[in-house]
């Protein structure tokens, strides 16, 4: 159990719901962001904090999917609900669903009373079983995405959303999605500078917008199975400094624009610009990061050209301005 040593001040409740077979990472994930937030809030001598129990269909160990089990110190119960409550996802959560009934009925009677309801990764069918999600939208693992929406059509499943809110509920991709989600927590709970303390101990940058994608450019390009897409997409992210148009790009392999646009699509399931957007952002996010290059020479070394083009692209990204990213997250600070 993970408590805030300070007795006289407000504690949030938090049940973190697990069963046999759930994603060890995603639990231990959200569990240290609440941890962490406690550490923090305790330094500055701020009130609150959070009271983090392990909870399942029955007291006692919980094995996950790895050599880890969890001790859940509480039974799940409608009529004694936290706080918080937060769902962890499983690799066969489909069989789960049927081994485990009890979850989905808890979510039912819980979710109109409970302050906040979150699942993570698949930890989202137990919300769409229980009816909760009908009509809403909700986010879960991309590998999972096509099972949500044909089992529970009557849900608009985000297939790129890294988190979804959608009043007191709270669906996420996986693992670091999970991790982004409880960022996103502590920030409504306590305050952005408490929520970017934890995220400089987890050594993440501050929540990505519930809205980025799921999808870098590298997953991306692993993923292309056009043998020549492939290699021109390594080819972009080697000459990012570099003009790159669209019929320069059709013509390294002598397509018609029309036609390569629409295979980039197909395989990457972006827009070449978008490909090429986000290539720039992720190498300036490293650049700003290493902290060893100005902000006029990143714009150049990235095909910015120029350090306003670079503030609108991380504005668009994160809505931060790339000198508060350096600020936040550079290994070394920069006078």
């Amino acid at each position: 159990m993970i408590k805030q040593t300070s007795t006289d001040t407000p504690l949030r409740s938090v049940d973190i719901i697990v069963y046999p077979g759930f994603k060890a990472l995603e639990a231990i994930g959200a569990m240290k962001v609440f941890d962490y937030a406690n550490t923090h809030l305790r330094l500055r001598q701020l009130p609150g904090g959070y009271d983090v129990q392990i909870a399942s269909t029955s007291v006692g160990p919980v094995e996950s999917d790895t050599l880890m089990s969890l001790h859940a110190s509480k039974a799940l119960d409608s009529t004694r609900l936290p706080d918080l409550a937060v769902i962890v996802g499983c690799h066969n959560v489909e069989e789960v669903l049927q081994e485990l009934p009890a979850i989905a009925t808890w979510v039912a009677e819980a979710a109109p009373r409970i302050s906040t309801l979150a699942a993570l990764c698949t930890g989202c069918f137990f919300l769409a079983e229980a009816g909760i999600l009908d009509g809403k939208s909700a986010a879960t693992h991309w590998s999972a995405v096509d099972s949500l929406r044909q089992r529970y059509p009557r849900i608009n499943v985000n297939a790129d959303a890294i988190f979804v809110r959608e009043g007191n509920l709270w669906t996420s991709a996986g693992v670091t999605a999970g991790i982004d989600l409880a960022l996103a927590l502590v920030e409504e709970h306590f305050s952005r500078d408490i929520a970017l303390e934890v995220a400089r101990d987890l050594v993440v940058y501050l929540k990505r917008p519930g809205g980025q994608s799921q999808f870098s450019v590298h997953l991306a390009s692993q993923m292309t199975t056009h043998p020549g897409m492939r290699q021109l997409q390594g080819w972009i992210m080697e000459h990012l400094a570099q003009p790159l148009t669209i019929p320069l790009l059709a013509a390294r392999l002598a397509m018609s624009e029309r036609n390569f646009t629409r295979v980039f699509q197909r395989e990457t399931s972006t827009s070449p610009t978008e490909f090429i957007e986000t290539a720039r952002f992720e190498v300036a996010r490293r650049l700003l990061e290493d902290n060893v290059t100005s902000l006029k020479q990143v714009a150049a070394q990235t095909g910015l050209h120029s350090e306003e083009r670079l503030r609108r692209l991380f504005h668009k990204k994160l809505g931060i301005t790339p000198r508060d990213y350096r600020e936040r997250f550079s290994s070394t600070r920069r006078e």
